[in-house]
């Protein structure tokens, strides 16, 4: 049993004609380490599923610094939201951090899913309130918490995440200079 068809299985009750309809119209890809599956300014025409490594959603400002927006491990969701729903240019792109599987659905095909498998639409919609919820909270710590708190909020919500990012993708996820994420750690060892 593949990864995607272990987490529909865990997460509904779906039966096994719906998943197979499901995985028929699913599109399996690799990427290898920072390979990009969607570029600013090219239309994210998918609906993407992590099922082994790890994405990022990320701009790059001017001066070719990156300022991540999202990580996405196994067994989680990611797109350009506004590209996709409205089908224009994407503000952001998304990139490969380690050798990575995904699953995508092309627009349309997901839509029509989404249309005929309730089961399948109420997961998406939980998915969609929990990112809500998730964005929420982000944009609240980016606003208010020190450095010292940022990080920590790191580690309390993506401890799996420490050893599997280079501290410049951590630093650039935080907002944070390098400078200032390694400082912070070490203070963290030294207590």
């Amino acid at each position: 049993m593949d990864e995607f068809e272990q987490y529909l299985r865990a997460r509904t009750d779906l039966n096994d004609g719906d998943i197979n309809h499901i995985l028929s119209l699913a599109i399996h890809k690799h990427l290898r380490r920072n390979e990009f599956l969607l570029r600013e300014g090219e239309v994210c025409r998918y609906k993407i599923f992590v099922s082994k490594g790890m994405l990022r959603t990320f701009g790059t400002a001017a001066d070719g610094s990156e300022h991540i927006l999202q990580f996405a491990p196994e067994h989680s969701w990611t797109l350009d939201v506004e590209s996709y729903d409205r089908q224009q240019p994407a503000h952001s792109n998304i990139a490969a951090v380690e050798s990575s599987e995904v699953v995508l659905w092309p627009k349309t095909d997901f839509d029509n899913l989404l249309s005929t498998l309730p089961q399948l639409k109420a997961l998406s919609q939980q998915l969609i309130s929990r990112n809500i919820y998730n964005s929420r909270q982000r944009i609240l710590t980016a606003l208010s918490a020190t450095p010292e708190e940022k990080y920590q909020e790191f580690i309390q919500n993506f401890p799996n995440l420490l050893t599997r990012l280079p501290l410049h993708m951590i630093a650039s996820y935080l907002g944070i200079s390098i400078k200032t994420l390694t400082r912070i750690r070490h203070a963290q060892l030294r207590r």
